[in-house]
Formats: C-alpha cells, structure tokens, sequence
C-alpha cells in the first residue's frame, strides 16, 4: 500500500473542498443580511484549517513519490477515506458559527450534505447566516457529481492517471462509452452537470426567486440532495400564484437527473438506438407515473381533495422520494399507510444507475424480477434455457449473482441499523416506524422518512452517538455499500 501516494490524493481533495468554502465565505462578506461577516470568517477559518491539514498530506506525498498513476488498492482507500474527510471537514463551518451544531450534529450535517441525503439535524434553518446555507447546498452540488469524479477530471490536467477513481465512485459507469481516456468521460460529466444546474437556476429566478434561493435550490435539485434554505422546503412557496410552474420545473429536473448521465453523453454523440434501449429510464418514469396515479386516485376518491391537486400533490411527492431528493411541499406522513408503503417502496427503488439519485437502482430492480420470472417458470419447465438481457445486454450469471447478493446484504445492513438505532435510542420512546424511516432515510440517501424523523420533522432530537452511526450510514449508502466496508478487510492495508 503506497500511503504517500494516498496521503498526497488526498490533501489535493481536501484543497478542493477548502476552495470552496472560501468562495462561500466571499458570498457571505459580501451578503448584507444578519450574521454574514460572522459567516465569513469562520468559512474561512474552517478553509484555513481544511487547506492546512491539505497541505500537511500533499508535501509528504509530492517528496515521496513520483508515481503518475492511481493503483486499484489505493483508489478504494482514496473513495473510502475521501468521503470521510470530506464529511468530517465540511462540518467545520457548522460547528464555528452560530447557532452552532455539535461536533456529531456538524458532522451530520456534512455528511447529509456530501452525500446528497438531504437529512438535516438544523431545528429553523432561517436562523443560520446565508453563507453557511450556500455552504451547506455547495456540499450537496459536490457530492451530486460525485466529488471523486469530479477529482478525476481535474488530476487529468495535474498529468495523473485516475481510471481507478473513476470506477470506484458508485456514481458512475463507462462501459458504453467507449472514450480512450476516462477523463474525457469525466470532464463531458462535469460539463453536463454544470449546464443542468445553470438551466435549472436561470429558470427559478425567472419564475421569481431570489439569486440566493434560485442558486440553493439549483444545487440541490440538480444533485437530487433536497437541502432548502427554508424550514417548509419548497412549501415555502405555496402561497405564489405560480407555485404549480415552480412544482413542474423541479419535477423536470428531479426526473431528468435520476436518469442515467452516461446517456446524455450518447445522445451528444447522435447514438439515439442505444437510447431507446435503455429500460432503466423507462421503468423509472413507469413506475413513477403509475404510482403518481394509484395515490391520487385514492386521496381524491377518500378524502374528497380534487382531482388536481390531488395529482400534484402525488406528482411531487413520488418523484421527490423516487429521485431521492427529498424536498416536500405537503406531509405524506398523514396519507393513509397503503400511501406511505408505496413510498418506502420507492425509496428502496432510487433512481437509475449512473444518476445523482441513491437507493438500489432501478437496474438491479430489473435484473432482480427478470431472474424471479426465470427462475419461477424454471420450476416447471427446468430444461429451458433463459437470457436476461438488461438495456440490450446479456447479464451473466456472475452478474446476476453480484446483484442478488448486493439486494441481500443491502437489506441485511437496513435492518441490522435499525436494530442499533433502536438500541442507540433506548429510552426515548421512538417507535418501530420512527426506527426504520430513519434508517431507510439515511441508508437509501433519501432525507425524510417517517413518523418522528418524517418531511415536516427533523432529525436534531436523535443522540449524539446516533448521529454519528447515521453519518456512517448515509456514506455506506453512497458508496453502495462495498468501497468502505472494504475499508475493515485486513488484507487491503498489506504492503506490496
């Protein structure tokens, strides 16, 4: 194991994040509101602090070793340990400036945020400075792309190979592409990025938000994170005469980012064919729909709500929790429990592979119900022979194995978290329901969940020591489990 050459990836990942916050602590000594210039300087403190142990790791790492490329050891070190950092780190400005988190708050807070989980242990989120909240949406822009992806595409310009990186990062997948270098890939991500977030931003300040308000909730939307700025998230504009326009846009956006990035790629490429055989998206937008219409169908036929608000309501509500982003505009947490089951449901769906959105992927949905068919008219027929094609794919059976055994050990760690927030929580009186909306929230990168941690709740009311364990558990969740459990396997720290 090359801990220079880790020590040195990783001090340039941190400096990455301290620029950051200094550009959100110029926003906020240049913001006029309450507590900006407070704001400020602990942003920059917060830089000064995340750069100063930055700069600690890169010069060992730039004096040591002179290697110009990523083994495959020292990427999954770099993905595991980065996401941690990033999140310890990124909790300072929450922790320095009033009204202050704790460190474990802070720490979920940041974790929240990187992640794109959109959880939040923040009681009135109006009473924190706009700096700390623009910090706060930036960590979820990072995180949206995938920070390490992001990385990529700036080592390719530092003359450092990062393929490892790149395949590393849950986020991503390049088999289709066919592009001789992976920081091509990377770099045309980050550019598709960056013009989903500027379209969504331009078109929220012309629907009459705020510069601040429009550039949150772009952030957040486009990287399918859910952080507001305002406690009532985007409730907070119920009251306009075009809040249905507002409602729409995201929609659009929340939609349009949990479908797989590659895919822009190949349409940039004019490749329409492969386009049309991609089922993830498809099944996504299916499934969405489907269930927009079972759940205003029935609040409209029950509780007498019309027709169309009914269908709004549901709208965004399912592609919100579908998207993992999370935002809300009403509680879902009063719908009947039919309602609320179709909802845990797609929280354990997510959005397709290769999107900003977390939970299991429709793809390994798909591949998971296209084996049960196969294997259930096996049973009959045992001498047939069956395909799974996927997106126009063969899936072997090695794949298929990989992915059954991802869905077991995915729902094995949600109801062991379950089992250790329960015993973390001892004593408060949180209920089974409060238990297991919390975890599916955290693990599943969703943000709400239900009962006690539900859309109008929040999480502040948790122990410490529960807080902590839910950081761990949102960047388990991000990383789709593997890349830091592998952290705990002895075998991986062994010298060559």
């Amino acid at each position: 194991m090359n801990f220079y050459l880790i020590s040195r990836i990783l001090g340039l990942l941190l400096t990455l994040e301290a620029v950051a916050m200094i550009v959100c602590g110029l926003f906020a000594k240049w913001d006029v509101t309450g507590g900006g210039n407070e704001a400020a300087s602990m942003l920059f403190l917060s830089a000064a602090i995340t750069g100063g142990v930055a700069l600690l790791a890169i010069i060992p790492g730039i004096t040591k070793t002179k290697h110009d490329t990523i083994p495959k050891r020292e990427a999954i070190v770099i993905v595991g340990v980065g996401w941690i950092l990033c999140s310890v780190f990124g909790g300072l400005p929450y922790l320095l400036c009033p009204p202050y988190l704790s460190p474990a708050g802070a720490f979920f807070e940041s974790a929240s945020g990187f992640t794109t989980t959109g959880s939040s242990v923040m009681t009135v989120i109006e009473e924190w400075p706009r700096g700390i909240l623009l910090w706060r949406a930036t960590t979820q822009l990072l995180g949206g792309i995938g920070i390490l992806v992001l990385f990529v595409a700036l080592l390719s310009y530092i003359g450092v190979s990062s393929k490892s990186l790149f395949h590393n990062e849950s986020s991503f997948r390049s088999g289709d592409l066919g592009l001789a270098r992976i920081q091509d890939t990377a770099t045309m991500l980050l550019c598709i990025y960056i013009g989903l977030v500027l379209v969504c931003l331009f078109g929220l300040k012309a629907m009459g938000l705020t510069w601040y308000n429009a550039t949150c909730h772009a952030f957040t939307t486009v990287a399918t994170g859910g952080l507001s700025p305002h406690s009532a998230s985007i409730g907070h504009y119920a009251e306009r005469g075009n809040f249905w326009l507002i409602e729409s846009w995201l929609i659009f956006f929340m939609a349009l980012c949990s479908l797989n990035f590659l895919l822009f790629i190949v349409m940039l490429r004019n490749n329409w064919k492969r386009v049309f055989k991609e089922e993830d998206a498809r099944w996504f937008l299916g499934i969405c729909l489907l269930v927009t219409i079972l759940i205003a169908a029935g609040r409209s036929y029950n509780d007498g709500i019309s027709v169309l608000t009914s269908f709004r309501e549901a709208a965004f509500t399912v592609v919100s929790i579908a998207s993992t982003t999370g935002y809300g505009t009403v509680d879902y947490d009063q719908w009947p429990t039919w309602s609320k089951v179709l909802i845990a449901c797609l929280m354990l769906m997510g959005g397709c592979a290769g999107s900003t959105s977390g939970g299991v992927k429709v793809g390994r949905l798909i591949v998971f119900a296209k084996s049960a068919r196969s294997e259930i008219i096996r049973t009959f027929r045992p001498s047939r022979v069956f395909r799974v094609v996927v997106n126009g794919n063969t899936i072997d059976d090695s794949v298929r194995a990989r992915i059954m055994f991802f869905i077991t050990l995915y729902l094995m760690i949600c109801i062991a978290a379950t089992a250790v927030v329960g015993f973390l929580e001892a004593g408060t009186g949180i209920s089974l329901e409060s238990c297991v909306g919390t975890v599916l929230a955290t693990a599943l990168n969703i943000g709400p969940g239900f009962d006690a941690v539900g859309p109008t709740m929040n999480f502040s009311k948790l122990r410490e020591p529960t807080k902590v364990f839910l950081g761990w558990i949102m960047i388990l969740g991000r990383l789709e489990l593997f890349a830091l459990l592998v952290l705990f396997v002895p075998q991986l720290w062994k010298k060559y």
